[in-house]
């Protein structure tokens, strides 16, 4: 098991700031992060294929096809506020 300094140092690398109550169940839980992780790191992978996704993809998007986009003046007659050069918004507070 990781000890306190150990906690305290990764709490400080989080900018956790950790009572003295939380520091105890915190290092019980990194320590079986950590077992995990090393009982991961036991595994044969040789011959695992590596994934992006835990699951097969099958949705597929449509083909991105051109097409013509809406005009300026559309897209501005749309806005809550605009004029010629395009959409305005409140200035923020000082």
């Amino acid at each position: 098991m990781i000890d306190r300094e150990e906690v305290l140092h990764v709490a400080r690398l989080a900018r956790l700031a950790l009572s003295e109550e939380e520091i105890e169940p915190m290092a019980r839980e990194l320590s079986a992060v950590l077992d995990h992780v090393a009982a991961i790191a036991e595994l044969d992978l040789e011959n695992v294929a590596p994934t992006s996704h835990v699951v097969e993809v099958t949705g597929r998007l449509r083909p991105d096809e051109p097409r013509p986009s809406w005009t300026r003046e559309e897209i501005l007659a749309a806005a809550p506020d605009a004029n010629e050069d395009g959409f305005l918004v409140p200035s923020p507070q000082a």
